[in-house]
């Protein structure tokens, strides 16, 4: 598969990971950061295998599957965790992580 086939995850990816470092970020200035903790590591995890992802999709990756599942999973944690918190850059990065994960499980299926 080349890795035009690929954009719309990639894209996905791209958008997750720009979201997670913003909600990374933000959290660091929450008044409560020892309750952000998860979300900021999680955030980390997630914006680090979306970059990743879209990286092995643009190269065409014989782990394209296994990456997109593993990010998937990754992104699915992140935003369940998200959802947690009140705060919109946490609301919006769980609608981004989700949005990711559903993409990327169609790529590793």
């Amino acid at each position: 598969m080349s890795h035009e086939k690929y954009q719309q995850c990639i894209d996905e990816c791209l958008k997750c990971m720009v979201t997670c470092n913003h909600c990374y970020d933000a959290c660091l200035n929450e008044s409560n950061i020892d309750m952000m903790k998860n979300c900021i590591r999680l955030d980390r995890e997630c914006a680090d295998i979306c970059a990743y992802a879209a990286k092995a999709m643009s190269q065409n990756s014989t782990f394209v599957k296994e990456i997109c599942k593993l990010c998937a999973d990754i992104c699915e944690a992140c935003g369940q965790e998200c959802q947690k918190h009140s705060s919109d850059h946490c609301k919006k990065c769980a609608e981004a992580c989700f949005k990711c994960a559903e993409s990327c499980r169609r790529m590793a299926a």
